[in-house]
């Protein structure tokens, strides 16, 4: 009979086990209790929507929309694509789904996304993310609050030491298109000096040749004309609102005025949370206020701010966490423990004790299984307990043992 070969994991993909496993649930865990704080509420959306969610409220000259997205034509003719990120989608729904009316809203989401990009260490195709979101709040206060959100959750994973908030301000629509103007005539006084990427993004994005990391660029990016000498009092007053908010907070940041969104429905706040522990990709957390995107999609002028972050990169960055342990493991020895095992596993599970059984092996296997988990206790049920009415219930870091009535298990194992 020939080898049926088995199929390999899709490049880019992963399996999440074990220790990683622990990791990523320290990063969920983490955000679920944080948001709670700060009363967002969880909001779930379509894995995949119509691909023009994602290429009008991303761009169509994004590498996002043009080089990674994963788009494909259902069998009723539409095209369709994986996200690659939570906002477009969650705006979507904003718009689809009359969550107007609950404005100013509060959200966060996490799951898979996916972009098609060459894998490496902390980036893969189908990746996690965590995401966090402000609907409906012009106030600079809301940026505030987002920010601070990010801080706190950065340092109850303990990952915040190393970690810096840079902020930016894009300026209001009138600021940004003056900036805008300014960089395309320093940029094409040395276009035959930019890379090619740059070429390409002078007609159709400038500003993301602001953090280019070709060195070609970066000369010519640093001597780049700054945002301050074109905000208008407004846009610098909102940008002096948000860093006294933060002050006030006790969020440390430092200003990087080559912080840059390239899409012109950014406004205002942009900011990232960047690291020297993760090599040349030293971005951990990154967002920035998006009041023309919601515009972008049809819907009303809607302010808007929120921020994204991988789990698997903040995850690369935690302590390793604790093995899970469980109170108890039930050792049956003979046919007759383990058909009553059966039922005393179910009734301390109910009763909130985390048990499991060891049922395979000698009374050494069995042990070992017990010490391996990390229990506290090993609960060895025989025929001479059976007849009792008790189990041997042993405490395995001490070693001691005693007699407890089977229907007094749940007290003494908690």
């Amino acid at each position: 009979m020939a080898r049926i070969e088995t199929p390999k994991r899709i490049r880019g993909t992963q399996d999440i086990f074990g220790e990683e496993q622990r990791r990523f649930a320290q990063v969920i865990d983490t955000f679920e209790r944080v948001r709670r704080l700060y009363c967002f509420q969880r909001v779930e959306v379509p894995i995949f929507e119509s691909t023009a969610v994602f290429a009008r409220s991303l761009g169509e000259t994004t590498d996002v929309v043009s080089k990674e997205m994963y788009s494909f034509e259902d069998r009723g003719g539409d095209s369709l694509t994986l996200r690659p990120e939570f906002t477009a989608g969650i705006a979507r729904a904003y718009l689809t789904e009359g969550w107007q009316q609950y404005a100013p809203l509060k959200l966060v989401a996490h799951g898979p996304v996916f972009r098609y990009e060459r894998p490496q260490k902390g980036r893969y195709r189908q990746f996690h993310q965590i995401d966090a979101e402000i609907i409906g709040a012009p106030e600079a206060a809301a940026d505030v609050e987002l920010l601070v959100l990010a801080d706190q959750l950065l340092r109850e994973l303990k990952i915040d030491d190393g970690v810096t908030l840079q902020l930016n301000t894009l300026g209001d629509a009138e600021t940004r298109d003056a900036w805008r103007a300014a960089l395309v005539t320093h940029f094409e006084q040395h276009e035959g000096d930019l890379s090619q990427d740059s070429k390409d993004r002078l007609t159709r994005n400038p500003l993301r040749i602001l953090d280019s990391k070709d060195p070609k660029d970066r000369p010519i990016a640093e001597a780049a004309p700054d945002i301050d000498a074109y905000l208008t009092p407004e846009a610098g007053a909102f940008f002096e609102s948000v860093a006294k908010g933060l002050d006030a907070a006790g969020v440390a940041w430092t200003r990087n005025s080559r912080l840059v969104r390239g899409l012109d429905y950014y406004r205002h706040t942009a900011f990232e949370f960047v690291t020297d522990r993760l090599g040349a990709q030293g971005t951990v957390l990154a967002g920035g206020r998006y009041d023309g995107l919601i515009g972008s999609l049809g819907g009303p002028e809607t302010p808007g701010i929120g921020w994204a972050a991988g789990i698997e990169r903040l995850a690369m960055l935690l302590d390793e966490p604790a093995v899970e342990k469980v109170d108890a493991v039930i050792v049956p020895m003979g046919a007759a423990a383990e058909a009553r095992a059966l039922a005393i596993v179910a009734d301390l599970r109910r009763a909130g004790v985390a048990v499991d059984m060891a049922y395979r092996g000698n009374m050494k296997r069995r042990m070992a299984k017990a010490d391996a988990q990390g229990a506290r206790f090993a609960v060895i049920l025989g025929d001479n307990e059976l007849e009792k009415g008790v189990a041997a219930v042993k405490e395995l870091g001490p070693g001691t043992q005693k007699e407890v009535a089977l229907d007094a298990l749940a007290e003494a194992l908690r």
